[in-house]
């Protein structure tokens, strides 16, 4: 029997996209460098599955042009397995990279395979382990050609939206697709740090228990904040941890890690010149979160605020509400523009708003919201930020005073909301026809002659600061 795609890397996510595949028809051959995952993955009746021992036997047992999905570690792991894999490869058969991987990485292993005359996707696959299993978001860059021959498998096992759309589709060249991947995690670091501040405001601030404060996300949920992340927000502020039958949220150490994702779109947003504030801010309080031992020495020193809230809060309540729904416009408004000017520096040719069609189902921020992102860029194709949508303008516009009572609610209880602050920064900076740019630029003329433009003249000007008349 001729196999239809192999799939290399047999743990958790490798094997339950694996079996989706087969659950929707498709012939699949696994391989595992751990012979027993290999063999579990093989075992049961009546499947269309086969476990290889080696590469050579699963490259022996797939169609032609193979087709091999690959769910192993970014970095060298992938070299690794491209190198045991090519000597048995053909021209014309096609690599899948299903992992987070560097979207550079993806980029070189693209050309490299391409002179080779082999096909490479770099794929970004979001939807957790349940996501895999059940459908997922895809998100495919690298040759169009293998984007073809591969459509029918991943258009089968991605989410479907509530239109009935699949949630994959090819999204650009090259690295393109692990550079989309890179920015929904990056807007996954955002959503769920301003999710958390929002939860942190509610407890410390307003003296709020768990179980209150999920009634409340769970409510939230009913409305312009459906999504997954506010779904599930409710779910673990609900769920009571047996031993102690206390709230498990308050037994967990508040000290977050980081898979890196989110990192690299901070790093490359400098390198191409986009602000993303939001997400900056998620990264630096994953930051200063692992740094407990050194936080718990200085709350014992530093002061702040004592007295607590005495105002409405109803009123803050509600007034939060609106500041995480206007903040999300914003994270999100800044990850688009991102894409766009990644585009164009990289030559990617990435449409946001397929972005937002493929990120409404399986994947970790998929949300009401995206809907009316994709509408608004189907409204505009060059739309340049989502916040000069005629729409989300007004949405953001209508929100954002009770944005500012949030943040200053917060900052006078001593509550930092560095996600939500950058957001409505982002959101004054925008709209601001003036910075004070015009300061910094004077300044640094002043100590390194670096020049200056004028807003009356044209050309670059170098002044002899400190002459007074």
């Amino acid at each position: 029997m001729q196999y239809t795609i192999g799939v290399v890397g047999l743990g958790v996510m490798g094997a339950n996209l694996a079996r989706n595949m087969e659950s929707r028809g498709v012939a699949v051959a696994g391989h595992d460098l751990d012979p027993g995952k290999t063999r579990a993955f093989a075992a049961g009746d009546g499947r269309t599955v086969m476990g290889a021992a080696s590469v050579e036997a699963l490259t022996a047992a797939l169609e032609r042009p193979r087709r091999i999905l690959m769910m192993v570690p970014a970095g060298k792991p992938v070299d690794d397995v491209i190198a045991l894999l090519v000597p048995h490869l053909e021209a014309g058969d096609i690599l899948i990279d299903g992992g987070n991987s560097f979207f550079k990485d993806t980029d070189r292993r693209e050309a490299d395979l391409a002179a080779r005359g082999l096909h490479y996707l770099g794929t970004g696959v979001s939807g957790g382990e349940e996501g895999a299993l059940k459908g997922p978001a895809i998100m495919p860059g690298g040759s169009r050609e293998a984007w073809q021959a591969v459509a029918p498998i991943l258009e089968a096992i991605a989410a479907r939206a509530d239109d009935g759309e699949p949630c994959v589709g090819y999204v650009g060249a090259r690295g393109a697709g692990h550079y989309v991947k890179m920015v929904h995690n990056g807007i996954e670091y955002g959503d769920m740090q301003l999710i958390a501040e929002t939860y942190d405001l509610f407890s410390r601030g307003l003296g709020m228990g768990a179980r209150e404060i999920s009634d409340i996300f769970a409510e939230w949920n009913r409305g312009e904040l459906k999504s997954y992340l506010v779904e599930i927000t409710a779910d673990v502020l609900a769920t009571i941890d047996p031993e102690t039958q206390q709230p498990l949220v308050d037994r967990i150490l508040d000290e977050a890690q980081q898979k890196g994702t989110g990192k690299w779109m901070s790093q490359n947003a400098f390198d191409v010149g986009a602000p993303i504030p939001t997400v900056n801010a998620a990264v630096e309080a994953r930051l200063i979160s692992a740094q407990k031992t050194e936080r718990v020495a200085a709350s014992a020193v530093l002061t702040g605020p004592g007295a607590s809230f005495t105002g409405d809060r109803a009123r803050l309540v509600d007034a939060a509400r609106q500041a995480l729904y206007a903040s999300k416009i914003t994270s999100y408004a800044q990850g688009m523009a991102l894409l766009r000017m990644a585009s164009v520096e990289y030559g990617y040719d990435i449409d946001p708003g397929e972005v937002a069609r493929i990120w409404r189902a399986g994947c970790i921020i998929r949300a009401t919201l995206l809907g009316d992102i994709r509408t608004a860029f189907a409204r505009d194709s060059g739309l340049v930020n989502l916040l000069v949508d005629p729409v989300f303008s007004r949405a953001v516009g209508d929100r954002q005073q009770a944005w500012r009572e949030m943040v200053q609610a917060a900052v006078g209880l001593g509550i930092p909301v560095p996600a939500t602050a950058a957001s409505l920064a982002y959101y004054d900076a925008y709209r601001s026809a003036r910075l004070p740019a015009n300061l910094t630029q004077g300044q640094r003329d002043y100590f390194g002659a670096h020049t200056y433009r004028r807003t009356d003249r044209d050309g670059s000007f170098h002044t002899q600061w400190g002459t007074r008349t």
